[in-house]
């Protein structure tokens, strides 16, 4: 097994034992206990939800935190849901995946040149990690990105956003986030020889349904990021 493989392994089996956070535990168990009722049938993961893609990707994919019944349920970034839908899809058109569907962990979807990873690990109420938990778990997505070392880091929404400055911030390769701000369509050189970071808004079914996301906004920006990798 390559070292980048290995050393990502290690990693997220520490991830999937994770007890940091006594308010996500009891939440994330919670739902795994209440199935929603088209998922009743399911045996939900009710665990933090590891990294998941190419472990030699230059584009580092960030996200919020898994969503309850969709990563919560299924145990895989961004898979079994409404945004990991349209996250798929679009990933898939711009030639960072092998498919354009993402419904369980066996349905046989590779990530190409790029790994998906969040901000925190644990299903949150209402979407909404409180900010110590996203301490909690900003040293896994740091040793991340000491493994991966990837060229580009693409936020998907202002958390995940504000998460990556905020580690270059504690790391002392910027003194504030004011220069850097969030919108869709963003993009920054943040700190010299580091990754170029690009910014979209989050692929939401609040977003992605009422048009204030669409699958043209999100092609334009990874055909940028395409162009940035392929220099």
């Amino acid at each position: 097994m390559a070292e980048k493989q290995l050393l990502l392994r290690i990693l997220n089996e520490e991830i999937v034992t994770c007890r940091k956070c006594p308010r996500l535990l009891r939440y994330r168990e919670k739902v795994a206990q209440k199935k929603r009722r088209a998922y009743r049938e399911w045996t939900y993961w009710g665990k933090p939800v590891p990294g998941f893609g190419d472990a030699h990707a230059q584009l580092l994919i960030l996200g919020l935190a898994p969503a309850a019944h969709g990563a919560n349920r299924t145990g895989r970034m961004f898979t079994g849901d409404r945004s990991g839908d349209f996250l798929c899809a679009a990933l898939y058109q711009a030639g960072f995946a092998n498919q354009a569907t993402c419904l369980d962990r066996n349905d046989g979807l590779r990530l190409e040149d790029a790994y998906i990873s969040a901000t925190c690990r644990c299903a949150p109420p209402d979407n909404k990690p409180l900010p110590e938990e996203v301490s909690n778990c900003r040293g896994y997505l740091e040793r991340e990105m000491e493994i991966l070392k990837p060229r580009a880091v693409l936020a998907l929404g202002k958390i995940a956003w504000d998460g990556y400055l905020d580690i270059l911030k504690l790391r002392g390769l910027i003194s504030s986030r004011a220069p850097y701000q969030f919108r869709h369509g963003a993009e920054a050189q943040v700190a010299p020889g580091g990754p170029r970071l690009f910014g979209v808004y989050h692929p939401s079914q609040q977003n992605t349904q009422t048009g204030r996301v669409t699958p043209a906004m999100y092609s334009s920006v990874l055909r940028r990021i395409r162009h940035f990798l392929r220099k």
